[in-house]
C-alpha cells in the first residue's frame, strides 16, 4: 500500500499496534506448520484469483513481513537486511516445504533490537534536549534508508523522542502562558520544568507502549507474517487469530455478549476506559470510567483469577462469556477502595453501530434522515437482526412523522453483508436485479429483490465519500442505475468490488488437538453492477460531486498493493425507474448550484491544503522554527474557519421513539445533540435536501405503485 507515515508519538510501535493476538504462550512449531498447510491449501483452491507461488510472490512477502513489523525503521540494522535478502526469493519454497527459517530469523532478531531500543529511549529522555539547535527530522520513513549502525539507529531514536517532546513542550508553555494570564494563584513554571515536564510525558507514554510491546508473543507475530502472505492475493483477504475473529463479529454484528465495557491495559493494570450505555454494567452502576479491574471469579469457582500483569485480550476472555451467566470482578475505585461487583452477563448492542435517524425540518415541510454506518447483521441469524430490518422501521416511522422526501447518508460506511445491500435496495423498487456476482471469472449469478413491496416509493437521495466502501457501493450503484436515487458526493467511492467470505480453518480437522487454528476472510468472488459495470478501482461516480476535506489523499482500493483489475460483464435485464418526472434536470440544478457555491470552493481548498500539508516530510526541531509554522497554519487555517461556522438553516430532531430513551439515557442525549449539531453545518445534507426538493414525482406512476402496494 502507498503509505505516507506521518507518525509522531507512538509510531514506534504501529506494528505492534497491527499484529494479531492468541491466547497460546508457547512456541508450538507443528501447529505454525499445519496453518501455513491449511492456509495455503484454501487460498490455492478458493481464492477468487489464486496466484503462483514464485520468485515475485517471495519477494511481495518479503518486502511486507519487513515493513508490516519495522515500518518506521527504527528496529532493523542495514545489516540485518541484509542477513535477510538470502531468503528474498525463497520464502515461496519454504512455504510449500511448510519451513519457517525466513520468519524465526526475522522474529528472533526483532525481538533482541526491541529489547535494545527499550535501553535507548529512557537513556535519552534522561538530558534536557536544545531546542535551540537548528535540526530536523525526516519522516518520510519509506523511503528512508535502514541506519548502517547502532550509533546512527541510536540517534534516530533521539530525533524521533525530541520531536515527540517538542510537541508536548510547545503544548506546555502555550498552557503555561494561559494560567499566567487567567489564574491570579497559578505560579508560573520555568522552561526548564516546562521541558522536564515533556521528557516525562513522553517517557511515561513510552513506558505504557512497551508495557503493551512486552506482551506480544511469537504467535502475535506469526499472524502478521501469515497475513504478508496471504494479502499478496489482495489486499481484502486476511488471516484471523482467534480473538481476532471475534472482533470480526463483532463488527459485522454490532453485539456481544459480556457486561459492556471497553478495556485498555495501562502498566499491569486493565482499567476500564468506557461504559457501553444501555449494558448490563451501565444498568446496574457495577462500574465506572477509570475502575481498575484485578480479579475475575466466574459462577462456577470459588476463588478468584487474579489478572494485574495479563493481556488485555486474554483479560477480556475471562471477563466477557454467555447471556445470563454471572462473573464477579474484585475492582479498584478510583479513590483507592476495593469491592467485589457481581455482573450478570447480557447481549450488548454497540449503538452507533446501528441505523439512525432524524426528522429534517425545513420551513413548514419534512424530510427524514437516516445514517447507516454499516451493512450489519447477526452472524448466528440473520433475522435477529441486520441493518434492512432497522433502516425499514425507521422509513416507516419517518413516514407516520409525515416526511416527504428522504436521505440515506452512507459516507464513510465501509460496507459489511451483501445480502443486507440487496435486501435495503428492495425497500425503494419494487421488484428486479440488484447486483451481479461471479465467482472464479466465470459463471455469475443475479442477486434480485423479489419482494413486490416498496416501503418508499418517494424522493431519494443517497448520500457517499471517498470512504464508502463494498456494500455501500453496491446499494449506491444499484440505485444510480436505476435511476432511483441521486447520489451526492465524492468524485468516486472507495472503489472495492469483491466479496469475501469467511472460513473458519478448523472445519478442515479432524481430532485437532492443538487449539483453534482461526479464520480465514478469503475474496471468493466479484460483484457487478446491474449495468454490467464493476466498482472495482472505479467505484460509483456521483452525480453531483461535492469534495470533501480529504478529496486529495490517497484514499481507496487503488492505493494499495495487489488488487484485482476492473472489468466489465454483461448487464442484467432491468428496467429504470419511472417515478421522476424531472430526474435529470434535477442533477444539473443540483450541479449548477454547487458550481456556484462559496462554500464549496473554500472545501476543496481545504482539501488542497491538506493534501500539501501531508506531503511535508520534513519537520524542525528547533523551537522558534517549530513554533512560526504552527504560527502560520492556525493563520491560514483562520480562512476555513467560517466553515464550522456555516449554518444550514435546517432544524433535526429525533423521533419519539429515541425522545423517550433520551430521557433516560444522557449518554445517547448527548449523542444525538452532537450529531444534530453537526447535521446543522453539513453543506451536503443541505444539498440532499433542496435535491429532495427539486425531485419531481409522476403521480400517475405513484398511483399504479399505491394500488399495487393495496
Amino acid at each position: 500500500m502507498k503509505k505516507n507515515f506521518k507518525l509522531l508519538m507512538l509510531a514506534v510501535f504501529v506494528a505492534a499496534a497491527s499484529c494479531s493476538f492468541t491466547t497460546k504462550s508457547f512456541e508450538d512449531p507443528d501447529k505454525d506448520k499445519l496453518l501455513i498447510d491449511l492456509i495455503t491449501y484454501v487460498l490455492e483452491k478458493g481464492h477468487y484469483d489464486a496466484k503462483q507461488f514464485d520468485d515475485s510472490f517471495s519477494e511481495a512477502v518479503y518486502k511486507d513481513f519487513i515493513n508490516n513489523v519495522d515500518p518506521i525503521k527504527r528496529y532493523f540494522l542495514a545489516s540485518d537486511i541484509a542477513e535477510f535478502e538470502q531468503y528474498k526469493t525463497s520464502i515461496d519454497d519454504q512455504l510449500l516445504a511448510k519451513e519457517l527459517d525466513f520468519f524465526n530469523l526475522v522474529y528472533s532478531r526483532l525481538d533482541q533490537r526491541i529489547k535494545e531500543a527499550q535501553t535507548y529511549y529512557p537513556e535519552i529522555l534522561d538530558k534536557p534536549f536544545d531546542f535551540s539547535v537548528s535540526e530536523e527530522i525526516n519522516v518520510d520513513y519509506e523511503n528512508l534508508p535502514y541506519a548502517s549502525n547502532k550509533k546512527e539507529l541510536k540517534d534516530r531514536w533521539r530525533k524521533q523522542l525530541k520531536y515527540t517532546t517538542l510537541s508536548t513542550y510547545y503544548d506546555n508553555i502555550e498552557d503555561n502562558l494561559f494560567k499566567i494570564e487567567n489564574e491570579e494563584d497559578y505560579t508560573p513554571k520555568t522552561k526548564a520544568q516546562l521541558e522536564a515536564d515533556a521528557r516525562e510525558t513522553t517517557l511515561n507514554s513510552f513506558n505504557d507502549n512497551y508495557s503493551f510491546v512486552n506482551d506480544l508473543e511469537r504467535n502475535d507475530y506469526f499472524a502478521v507474517f501469515l497475513n504478508s502472505v496471504v494479502t499478496q492475493f489482495d489486499p481484502h483477504t486476511n488471516y484471523f487469530a482467534p480473538p481476532d475473529r471475534d472482533r470480526f463479529d463483532l463488527q459485522m454484528s454490532g453485539r456481544l455478549e459480556g457486561i459492556g465495557a471497553r478495556l485498555q491495559k495501562q502498566s499491569d493494570y486493565i482499567k476500564v476506559v468506557e461504559v457501553i450505555s444501555g449494558g448490563p454494567a451501565w444498568r446496574g452502576e457495577h462500574i465506572e470510567v477509570g475502575d481498575v479491574i484485578l480479579k475475575v471469579r466466574q459462577e462456577d469457582e470459588t476463588d478468584p483469577t487474579s489478572i494485574v500483569g495479563m493481556r488485555v485480550d486474554d483479560a477480556v476472555k475471562l471477563i466477557k462469556g454467555p447471556k445470563g451467566t454471572q462473573v464477579t470482578l474484585t475492582i479498584k475505585r478510583v479513590d483507592g477502595t476495593i469491592e467485589e461487583e457481581t455482573i450478570t452477563r447480557d447481549v450488548v448492542e454497540i449503538g452507533e453501530t446501528y441505523a439512525k435517524s432524524a426528522i429534517i425540518e425545513k420551513e413548514d415541510r419534512k424530510f427524514g434522515l437516516i445514517n447507516l454506518p454499516a451493512f450489519y447483521f447477526t452472524m448466528q441469524d440473520y433475522e435477529e437482526r441486520n441493518a434492512a430490518a432497522d433502516v425499514k422501521k425507521e422509513i416507516l416511522e419517518l413516514k407516520q412523522q409525515g416526511m416527504e422526501g428522504l436521505v440515506l447518508d452512507l459516507r464513510n460506511n465501509g460496507g459489511g453483508s451483501l445480502r443486507t445491500a440487496v435486501d435495503i435496495a428492495g425497500l425503494f423498487i419494487k421488484e428486479g436485479p440488484v447486483v451481479q456476482v461471479a465467482s472464479n471469472g466465470k459463471r455469475k449469478e443475479v442477486l434480485s429483490d423479489r419482494d413486490s413491496e416498496i416501503v418508499w416509493d418517494g424522493p431519494l437521495v443517497i448520500l457517499v465519500n471517498d470512504a464508502s466502501a463494498s456494500a455501500s457501493e453496491i446499494l449506491a450503484a444499484a440505485m444510480q442505475d436505476y435511476k432511483r436515487a441521486v447520489i451526492i458526493g465524492s468524485k468516486q467511492t472507495y472503489g472495492k468490488g469483491t466479496v469475501q467470505n469467511l472460513l473458519d480453518l478448523n472445519q478442515w480437522l479432524r481430532n485437532n488437538d492443538m487449539g483453534d487454528m482461526g479464520a480465514l476472510k478469503l475474496t471468493t468472488q466479484k460483484y457487478y453492477r446491474v449495468n454490467g459495470g464493476s466498482t472495482q478501482l472505479e467505484g460509483v461516480k456521483s452525480d453531483v460531486v461535492m469534495p470533501g476535506r480529504y478529496a486529495y489523499l490517497d484514499i481507496g482500493e487503488k492505493e494499495y498493493d495487489n488488487p484485482l483489475p476492473y472489468d466489465k460483464i454483461t448487464p442484467a435485464n432491468y428496467s429504470p425507474y419511472d417515478g421522476y418526472i424531472d430526474y435529470e434536470s434535477t442533477i444539473k440544478r443540483s450541479n449548477e448550484r454547487m458550481a456556484k457555491s462559496a462554500e464549496l470552493k473554500l472545501i476543496e481548498e481545504n482539501a488542497k491544503w491538506i493534501k500539501q500539508r501531508q506531503d511535508e516530510n520534513v519537520v524542525s526541531l528547533n523551537l522558534e522554527a517549530y513554533t512560526q509554522a504552527i504560527k502560520d497554519r492556525e493563520q491560514y487555517a483562520k480562512r476555513f474557519d467560517v466553515l464550522e461556522d456555516y449554518q444550514s438553516g435546517l432544524n433535526f430532531k429525533s423521533l419519539p421513539k429515541e425522545l423517550g430513551l433520551i430521557e433516560i439515557d444522557s449518554t445517547l442525549g448527548q449523542n444525538r445533540q452532537r450529531w444534530h449539531k453537526n447535521l446543522r453545518s453539513d453543506i451536503y445534507v443541505e444539498e440532499a435536501v433542496s435535491v429532495l426538493e427539486d425531485l419531481k414525482l409522476n403521480n400517475i406512476r405513484q398511483g399504479s405503485l399505491a394500488k399495487i402496494k393495496d
